[in-house]
C-alpha cells in the first residue's frame, strides 16, 4: 500500500518566485470564474471591467499606481523586517502615525515655501512611523518581547489617537461636524506626474530600489540575512543582534510612516480615520508574495493596486467590491502552494499501517517533510 509524502527537490524549479506568482494569479482567476458563475454573474464582463478600470488607459494607470504606493511601502516595511526573520505586523499603525506627524508638520509649516513644506511632510511621515516602531524595537532587542504582539497592539492605539485628534483638537470647524482634520495647504501637496499619479510614485520606487540594493548587495544586507538565518552564527561573526533588531524595526516603521505622509500629501489631502485604508495589513500579503524580498515588492504592489481599483469599479455592475479581497487571498494561497511545489515534490512511497514512520502507527516517527525514505 502506497502513500504520498513531500520530498525536497535536489534543486528548486527555475523561476521560483515569478512562477509561483504567476500560478497564484491563474489559480485566483480560475476560482474567481467559478465563484462568479455560481453567483449568476458574467466573469468575462467583470474581469474586462476590472482590467479597463485599473489598466485600460493612462488615467487608469495613474490611479492604480497611486494605490500601489502605500501597498508597496507597507510591503517593504514588512519585507525588510522579514529579511531578518522579524514580523512587523504594525505597518497599519505606523502608516497612521506617519500621517499624524505629517499632518502636524503641515499645520506648523503652513507658511513655508512649497518644496520645503512637501519635503518636511514626507520627512515627518518617516519620523512618525519610526517613533511608532521604536517601542516594539526596544522591547524586542532588549528584553525579547515578541514584536508581533507589540506592533499589532499599537495599530489599535494609533487608530484611537487619530480618532481623538479628528474629533477633538484637530477637528475642522468647516467640516459640517464630520470627523475630519483641516485640508493641508495647496502648496504642501505632491506635484502631479500624469493623470492623477503624483510624485509619491517616484519616491516609493526609489525607496524600494534602495532597500533592494542594500539588502542584496551590501555588507549591511548580508549581516541582516545572516542574523535572520542563524543568531549563533551572527554572534560568532561579531554582529550585534540587539542593534540589528532595533535598527531594522525602526527603519521598517519609517518606511511605513513614509506611506502615511505620501497618502496625506498625495491622495487624502487631510487626516482622516480611514487614511491607512488597510494598506498595512495588505502589505503583509504583498511581502509574503514577494517572499520577503524587497526586490519583488513593487510588482506585487502594482498587481494588488490593480485588483483593488478594479474591484471598486464593478460595484456598478451589482457585484460586491469584496471580490477584489477574495482574489487577493486566492492569489496568496495559490502562490504559497506553487512555492511549496517548486521546492518539494509529491512521491508515493510504500507503507502499511503497521510500518514504522506511518502516520497511522502511534509508535512511529512519521515521515518528515523534505526527507526521502
Amino acid at each position: 500500500m502506497s502513500r504520498p509524502v513531500l520530498v525536497r527537490r535536489e534543486q528548486a524549479l527555475r523561476g521560483g518566485q515569478p512562477l509561483s506568482f504567476a500560478i497564484g494569479l491563474v489559480v485566483a482567476l480560475t476560482i474567481g470564474i467559478v465563484l462568479l458563475l455560481g453567483a449568476g454573474h458574467d466573469p468575462v464582463a467583470i474581469y474586462e471591467r476590472m482590467f479597463v478600470a485599473a489598466l485600460g488607459d493612462p488615467d487608469s494607470w495613474s490611479v492604480t499606481l497611486n494605490r500601489a504606493v502605500p501597498l508597496g511601502l507597507a510591503g517593504l516595511a514588512v519585507a525588510v523586517a522579514g529579511s531578518m526573520g522579524l514580523w512587523n505586523i504594525g505597518a497599519e499603525g505606523q502608516i497612521l502615525a506617519g500621517a499624524m506627524m505629517a499632518a502636524g508638520v503641515a499645520r506648523i509649516g503652513e507658511g513655508w515655501p512649497g518644496p520645503v513644506l512637501v519635503t518636511a511632510i514626507l520627512v515627518g511621515g518617516v519620523v512618525g512611523g519610526s517613533l511608532w516602531a521604536l517601542g516594539p524595537a526596544v522591547a524586542r532587542s532588549q528584553i525579547g518581547v515578541n514584536e508581533i504582539l507589540t506592533t499589532l497592539m499599537l495599530n489599535e492605539v494609533a487608530l484611537r489617537l487619530v480618532q481623538w485628534l479628528i474629533h477633538g483638537p484637530w477637528k475642522d470647524p468647516d467640516s459640517f461636524n464630520f470627523p475630519l482634520a483641516p485640508m493641508i495647504p495647496d502648496h504642501g501637496r505632491l506635484p502631479t506626474l500624469f493623470g492623477r499619479a503624483h510624485v509619491g510614485v517616484i519616491v516609493a520606487l526609489v525607496v524600494i530600489a534602495l532597500f533592494a540594493v542594500a539588502v542584496n548587495r551590501t555588507a549591511w544586507g548580508f549581516e541582516l540575512r545572516v542574523a535572520g538565518s542563524s543568531g549563533a552564527t551572527a554572534r560568532y561573526a561579531g554582529i550585534s543582534l540587539e542593534r540589528k533588531t532595533a535598527t531594522v524595526l525602526v527603519m521598517a516603521g519609517g518606511v511605513a510612516g513614509l506611506a502615511g505622509g505620501i497618502e496625506l500629501a498625495g491622495t487624502a489631502d487631510r487626516l482622516t480615520e480611514g487614511i491607512s485604508n488597510g494598506f498595512g495589513y495588505a502589505g503583509i500579503i504583498v511581502a509574503a508574495l514577494a517572499l520577503m524580498r524587497p526586490s519583488g515588492v513593487a510588482a506585487v504592489a502594482v498587481l494588488f493596486g490593480a485588483v483593488q481599483i478594479g474591484g471598486q469599479s464593478i460595484q456598478t455592475m451589482g457585484v460586491s467590491s469584496s471580490v477584489s479581497t477574495i482574489l487577493q487571498a486566492l492569489i496568496l494561497f495559490g502562490a504559497i502552494g506553487a512555492g511549496v511545489l517548486s521546492r518539494y515534490q509529491v512521491r508515493m512511497v510504500p507503507g502499511d499501517p503497521g510500518d514504522p514512520g506511518d502516520p497511522g502507527d502511534p509508535g512511529g516517527d512519521g515521515v518528515q517533510v523534505g526527507e526521502a525514505t
